[in-house]
């Protein structure tokens, strides 16, 4: 009980100082956090939002879908000429996307070898 009240206010006391704030999607945001428990310590991998290696066009062979993951951790997604079918906001861990679609669903995607598989679809960066 006492724990849960030292972690409560703990939580207060950052919400009240602004300690939670939103990074800023334009700016490179990396962080790695090590948590250190009696059991074990685990490491969470980087996660970067903002600008990274992935930024850009991406099109299926098709090009029927295209995909442009924007350097503010925005994507807009264009189906059968149909321009911002599907907008929303992005994160990248290591090669790993998570998309946060802006009617309120998720999906995920992965870069391996040069090539975006984002759920059901083969996706190529446009040159």
């Amino acid at each position: 009980m006492l724990r849960t009240a030292v972690l409560a206010t703990g939580l207060l006391t950052a919400l009240a100082t602004g300690a939670c704030q939103r990074p800023d999607p334009t700016v490179m945001n990396t962080t790695t956090t090590t948590t250190t428990a009696p059991e074990a310590s685990v490491t969470a991998e980087t996660i970067t939002t903002g600008p990274h290696p992935h930024v850009g066009m991406w099109v299926t062979a098709d090009g029927r879908i295209r995909q442009e993951l924007l350097p503010t951790g925005r994507y807009e997604e264009s189906r059968d000429g149909r321009e911002r079918a599907y907008t929303g906001r992005y994160t990248v861990t290591g090669d790993h996307i998570d998309y946060y679609d802006d009617l309120g669903f998720t999906a995920t995607g992965d870069v391996r070898g040069g090539v975006l598989y984002h759920e059901h679809l083969v996706l190529y960066r446009e040159r």
